[in-house]
């Protein structure tokens, strides 16, 4: 009996160790891909940060500015005015549709057969 318990012992000793074995290297490439994603999306961060930095300072007034004067004759851009804007009811919204009616003739419902004229 004794022998049949140390094989037991033995067989879990080893089942055991190689779960762990296997949940070791699983563990480490899980690491593995969130140092990974991390470093990923740190990346991801400074060339947002770049793309915020271009877009302010492609957006700067002055520059927009002299844009707008080097290409009026192509253009036409104005500077905006508190003038060129309307009140609300100024505008012209669409009427609303009405649904038709198609058959606006009497319905009898008492149950008698007498048309109406």
């Amino acid at each position: 009996m004794r022998p049949l318990l140390y094989l037991a012992t033995f067989l879990a000793v080893i089942g055991c160790a190689f779960w762990a074995y296997r949940e070791n290297y699983a563990t480490q490439a899980a690491l593995k891909d969130v140092s990974r994603l991390q470093a990923e999306i740190a990346d991801l961060r400074d060339a947002l940060t770049i793309q915020r930095a271009e877009w302010a300072y492609l957006n700067r007034p002055d520059r927009l500015r002299e844009l707008t004067t080097i290409n009026f004759d192509r253009l036409g851009l104005l500077p905006l005015e508190p003038t060129q804007f309307g009140q609300t009811g100024q505008v012209a919204y669409p009427a609303p549709d009405v649904p038709v009616l198609l058959d606006t003739s009497p319905v009898d419902t008492s149950g008698t057969q007498e048309s109406f004229p």
